[in-house]
């Protein structure tokens, strides 16, 4: 009886929405930036590294230095995941942190922990970026659960990887007053949203995910007048020739990603002789392509301080919370700390704070 109920609840379930999902209204990025995340995500007009390519690649028109970055990495987690999996007796921290690499691990852990939403992200992007060019390879790991009661399918889960090479190009036109770009990267996605039961070892098999492939594009463009300040207008549009996932293995395809667009404006006074302060505000968006998400929520505010292009302090304001994030940055090393959080309900504003800390380090010459 209890498997036969299982089966219904999850065919029901299968059917709608689960209350875990990729936040892809949120993050229509393929891979986040830890500075970008300090900023409130709102980086569209500024982003002038090697992120660009997934933020807006017209932005590698501002890249000022050429790099090749081996050691391209970034780790993420929330509150969730440092309480439930270090939190207790120091002994248990280790093994908890361990068993939280897996599914089944994560669900274990939680179960002592009902209630709370562990979520953690991992990235690495080796690539070679100059001034109007980039080339590199994406390998991102996402993973969301919670335990939501002792029933059958009260344990939900989401997780995914994405890995692909990817390649971008710029132009810049009018003295660099107007900028385009565009990045295209062959994505190999493996995903799978479900339930179970929390009290029963988890077993989820390969053949349980959504597996495809697809050439997914992004497209942007900014100006930025030549005058104090310089004000900057932008926009990207995430997966811009609205690509399905083809070869559907596994489980299916995976679901399209949408063809969304965003817009920014920003200004960048000069505070002295080797300091500047950005401010930006971004609309995630602006075609309304995930419609349950509070328009609120889609207004994004950044601040950067640049200390001699060397010292980055970091503030913002997205999905209706604060960030804040420090940086150090030369030639051959980039370290960012950062904290941001999102909203885990969907159509309110400010419903249920997720607070995230992310490490990003980059390394290479």
């Amino acid at each position: 009886m209890k498997k036969i109920l299982f089966t219904l609840t999850f065919f029901i379930f299968s059917q709608n929405s689960f209350a875990i999902d990729f936040e892809d209204a949120i993050f229509p990025e393929l891979a986040t930036s830890g500075r970008a995340l300090a900023m409130g995500n709102a980086f569209i007009s500024k982003v002038d590294d090697s992120s660009a390519v997934f933020y807006n690649p017209a932005g590698l028109g501002t890249v000022r230095n050429t790099h090749f970055h081996i050691s391209n990495f970034q780790l993420e987690a929330n509150k969730g995941i440092l309480s439930s999996g270090a939190g207790g007796k120091v002994t248990d921290a280790f093994g908890n942190i361990t068993k939280m690499f897996s599914l089944d691990g994560t669900r274990e852990v939680l179960n002592k922990h009902v209630g709370t939403i562990a979520h953690s992200r991992f990235q690495m992007l080796p690539n070679f970026t100059t001034r109007y060019f980039s080339a590199g390879y994406l390998l991102a790991k996402r993973t969301r659960a919670v335990v939501e009661d002792e029933s059958v399918t009260g344990f939900e889960y989401a997780d995914r990887l994405d890995h692909g090479p990817y390649a971008a190009l710029n132009i810049s036109l009018f003295g660099g007053v107007f900028k385009a770009g565009i990045s295209t990267i062959f994505l190999n996605r493996s995903e799978i949203i479900g339930v179970a039961d929390p009290a029963a070892t988890l077993t989820v098999s390969d053949s349980s995910y959504k597996k495809g492939r697809a050439f997914i594009s992004t497209v942007g463009g900014k100006i930025t007048l030549p005058i104090v300040f310089l004000p900057t207008f932008s926009a990207t549009m995430h997966n811009a020739f609205d690509q399905e996932f083809g070869s559907g293995r596994g489980a299916g395809a995976p679901d399209k990603i949408k063809r969304s667009v965003d817009i920014g404006f920003s200004v960048t006074p000069q505070m002295g002789n080797a300091s500047r302060i950005h401010f930006e505000v971004n609309y995630k968006d602006l075609s309304k392509e995930f419609e349950n998400v509070s328009s609120k929520r889609r207004i994004l505010v950044g601040a950067e301080i640049d200390l001699s292009r060397v010292f980055f302090i970091r503030a913002g304001y997205g999905d209706a919370f604060g960030s804040f994030g420090l940086g150090v940055k030369t030639k051959k090393l980039e370290f960012d700390m950062t904290t941001y959080a999102v909203d885990t309900t969907t159509d309110k504003i400010r419903g249920s704070e997720d607070r995230r800390f992310v490490l990003g380090v980059s390394s290479g010459f």
